[in-house]
């Protein structure tokens, strides 16, 4: 019973609910990214690369009789994947820089120390001194 107490403790712990969270918005936030690099960025590239659909590109192994059946070498779906990749990596940088910048408070002014203090002083006595 001991076990499932601590679970529970652990279970619910803020950071362990917060993890989950992030790991589901995580996983739909690739999915957002993902669709938006499938139909929007990609057409894009692929009009400027021969060829149309650079996802599909492979290099043919060993030919079957059934071209289905083709042992192929899929550099086009590689590079799709790290395509993908950049571009959540480079969207989650910008968010998380910016969420960690708003929270940021302005750092007050730090406070002069005694001695720049009294150096400011007697250079005001001397200055006053001069005019005088």
């Amino acid at each position: 019973m001991a076990f499932v107490e601590d679970f529970k403790k652990f279970a619910f712990k803020g950071n362990v609910v917060d993890l989950a969270v992030g790991v589901i918005i995580g996983g739909a936030f690739g999915k957002i990214v993902s669709g938006l690099v499938d139909n929007v960025i990609m057409p894009l590239v692929s009009l400027a690369l021969p060829g149309g659909n650079w996802r599909d590109a492979g290099m043919l192994l060993k030919a079957a009789p059934d071209p289905k059946n083709n042992v192929m070498l899929k550099y086009g779906a590689l590079m799709g994947s790290i395509v993908d990749f950049l571009v959540v990596a480079l969207v989650l940088f910008i968010i998380v820089s910016k969420v960690v910048n708003a929270k940021k408070a302005p750092e007050p002014p730090a406070e002069k120390k005694p001695e720049e203090k009294m150096v400011e002083l007697l250079a005001e006595i001397r200055d006053g001194m001069k005019k005088s």
